[in-house]
């Protein structure tokens, strides 16, 4: 199965912006549906935002017109660009098939903080 590596996270300021990106180790061109989720402190993992083909996406309320998601099939790779932050977005971002396959990756830790 594909393996995927989340990278781009960081120490933000509220109201900045992140562009993750998650780099898959083959061929995502098949793959109908990617997402992105989280999972903040204490709390039960969650998608956030998906991308399937033919364009379509789909966000979570708390995140939509704040969060962009896309994919680039040529590069094997799937962005979040994050807008607007705050702190209730501080979390453990992971990407990964919808629905999700077994496998996992570190995924990539975004702070929201003053």
């Amino acid at each position: 199965q594909v393996q995927l590596v989340e990278s781009g996270g960081g120490l933000v300021q509220p109201g900045g912006s992140l562009r993750l990106s998650c780099a898959a180790s083959g061929s995502i061109r098949s793959i109908y549906a990617m997402g992105w989720y989280r999972q903040a402190p204490g709390k039960q993992r969650e998608l956030v935002a998906t991308t399937a083909s033919g364009g379509h996406t789909n966000y979570a309320n708390s995140v939509k017109g704040r969060f962009t998601i896309s994919r680039d099939n040529a590069k094997n790779t799937v962005y979040l660009q994050m807008n607007s932050l705050n702190p209730e977005d501080t979390a453990v971002y992971f990407c990964n098939l919808v629905p999700p396959n077994s496998y996992w990756g570190q995924g990539t830790q975004v702070t929201v903080s003053s």
